[in-house]
Order: C-alpha cells, then structure tokens, then sequence
C-alpha cells in the first residue's frame, strides 16, 4: 500500500498550548482574544465621546471668534494617550511573554533508582516507566537555595522564577500572572509592556476626569445646572473616577512589585517581605532589569517547520496517555514494535481500580497496601 507523505507542519499549527496564533503564527495571543477587544472598547469609546466633546468645544469657540488653541492642544494629547494605550495594549496580549519549550520526554536525573518491586505509576500517563523522578529539587540564586518544581505537562524541572500557566498551557519565563483584560500571559518578554499599558491608562483617565471637571467649572452659571446640562462630561467624571481606582491601583502595586524585584505571583505565594528575596539587587537596579535591559529574544520560531522526530515523540506520548488502562490490563506496556518493554506484577493484572485500596487492605493491611 502507497504510504501518504506526512504534510509538514509549521510549529504554531501542531502547538500544544492554548494559544492562538494569526498571521501565520507571526502574533501570539492567548486561548481567548475577546477580552482583547473588551478592553479596546473600554478605552476607545470614552476617548472618543471624550474627544468629540473637545471637538464641538473647539468649534463652539471659532463660531465665536474666541482663542481655541488650547482646547486644541488639550485633543492632540488626548489623541496620542488614547493612540500609546492601544499600542501598548497591543504589544502585551500579541507577543511571546516568554514559553518554555516542552521535552518530548522525561529529563534523566542523578538521583533515580530502579524500581525493583512495584514500577511507578507515572508512565501509565505517559511518564518515565523505569525512573522516579523527585516532585523537587534545589537550585541556588545568588547564594540562596530555591525549590524547582517538575512540571509533568511540560516533562521538564521549571527554571527559578518560571511557572506554569493552567490557562495557556505553557510554562513561562518569569511569570507574573495571566492577565484576563489582555487574555495574555504576562512573563519576561512583555512586563514591560503591561506596565507601560496600565501607567498609561491611569494617566489617560486622571487627564480626561480633570479636563472634564474643568470644563465644567469654566462654564457660565452654577455648577449643579451645569452638570445637568452636560450630560457627556458628567458620565466621563464618573467612568474614570471608577476606573482610575482600579487601574491606578494596579500601578501602584506593581510599582512595588519592580522596586522589589518581585513577580506577582511570588508576592501572593513566597511573601518575600518575611524571609529573604534572592533577586532584589537594589531599587534602581531593579528598575533597569525591567525598563532598560534588553528584552530575550523568543525560545520560538513558530513559523519554522516541526521535525519528524518530533511529531513521532509528542504522538507517542499522547498514545500513551491513551493506551495507559488497556496496558494495565493486560499486564504490559508495548513500544511501538510490539516488544515487552516493562512487565506489570501479576497482583495488578486485572484487577478492578476502582476498588484497589479495599482489595489491597483485605490483603495485606494499609502498610502492604502503601508499599503496593
């Protein structure tokens, strides 16, 4: 039988995050780009009822052969805040905030044994049959001794300041937190980004809620009949006096977070404020690390094509994953060939998993039953 030739794959079509990927793979957005346009909608439609109110402002003033220079200034500016924003907004949710690559499989390790009873469990899940690999293991940053996680997704130890994000599926360099309003990981690559995104957005809002309070005042009679006129003004005093609260807030926080060298899942999680920090060089050098330093270039090519051997790892770890219970059933685990890899004891040959625990304990007590 003519064997089909196996079309080749660029790298973000046989992707195994939840990534999304437009323009052949060249943008990089999370599993969901609503919230994406969510926020765009948040801040172009008040910058916009907020720049046509600037606009019949303007052409109020010249029907009156009054000076408008300055309420032309105040649109320009108000134009370019709106213009950054986007921008920034942009650059945070379509980049690579900083994945990992993925192991096809397990790392070896110094410290795994022989299992010369019972086999571990893990390869039933597509996991190492003959090694036990430790959920953790130390590493040391600037003299201090920090726990690394093994990442069973990723069948890799996570690097220092690297964490797995459930939503996008991928582990991240330097993972801050999964931002919903952008639907992006925040990571290494894009922080920077994120912080520009949320400054200038607070920025925007406290620049808007005062030129509209101005406006306000500036006009001829009591301030309460005013208002009750201007209707637009009155809901753009209101929408970003909400909203500075929220996004100013964010600022400062992470204002914090980069004056400590932190990430905001290490704030949540270690609470460094009681024990030491590893990564704190000083405020101002942590300031630079952030803004002035040069951002990593991405561990991806996603447009690059995928290599044969590495379509044959992954499919055989997800056949794995599949044949995991037929396995167990019958009593071993197969390779590709058919040959007897690893030959499962006879105590669990057919038995019912369901009831392992009462089986086991009827047998040989809970301490037979641990071991087992």
């Amino acid at each position: 039988m003519d064997v089909k030739e196996r079309k080749p794959q660029r790298i973000y079509q046989a992707w195994r995050g939840s990534n999304t990927f437009v323009f052949g793979g060249r943008l990089v957005f999370g599993p969901d780009v609503s919230p994406l346009f969510f926020s765009t909608f948040l801040i172009v439609g008040p910058a916009f009822a907020f720049c046509v109110k600037i606009s019949f402002i303007i052409k109020h003033r010249t029907n009156r052969n009054e000076t408008a220079l300055p309420w032309c200034y105040v649109l320009t500016v108000a134009i370019l805040l709106t213009i950054l924003d986007l921008f920034f907004l942009f650059l945070t949710s379509s980049r690579d905030p900083g994945i990992i690559p993925r192991n096809t499989k397990p790392p070896e390790y110094d410290e795994t044994f022989e299992i010369d009873s019972t086999p571990s469990m893990e390869w039933v899940n597509g996991r190492t049959p003959h090694l036990k690999l430790p959920r953790t293991k130390d590493v040391f940053v600037n003299g201090h001794a920090v726990k690394v996680k093994y990442c069973d997704t990723c069948l890799l130890y996570r690097p220092p300041r690297v964490s797995h994000c459930s939503i996008c599926n991928n582990c991240v360099q330097r993972f801050d937190h999964h931002c919903p309003w952008v639907g992006q990981c925040i990571g290494i690559r894009n922080y920077r980004y994120f912080y520009m995104f949320i400054t200038t957005s607070t920025v925007l809002c406290v620049y808007v809620f005062v030129v509209s309070w101005i406006n306000l005042v500036q006009t001829k009679g009591k301030a309460t009949r005013a208002m009750s006129r201007d209707i637009l003004s009155d809901f753009l005093i209101v929408y970003c006096f909400i909203v500075v609260w929220f996004i100013g807030g964010l600022t400062v926080f992470h204002f914090y977070l980069i004056s400590t060298n932190q990430t905001t899942y290490e704030n949540f999680r270690y609470r460094y404020d009681r024990k030491s920090n590893p990564y704190n060089k000083g405020i101002i050098e942590n300031f630079r690390e952030v803004f002035f330093s040069k951002i990593p270039p991405s561990m991806h090519d996603f447009r690059a094509f995928v290599k044969e051997d590495d379509i044959m790892a992954i499919e055989a770890t997800d056949d794995d994953v599949a044949k995991g219970k037929i396995d167990i059933e019958m009593g071993n685990k197969f390779d590709d060939e058919g040959d007897n890899v690893l030959s499962l004891p006879k105590i669990l040959r057919g038995v019912e998993f369901e009831g392992i625990e009462d089986i086991l304990e009827h047998e040989g007590g809970s301490e037979r039953a641990d071991s087992d």
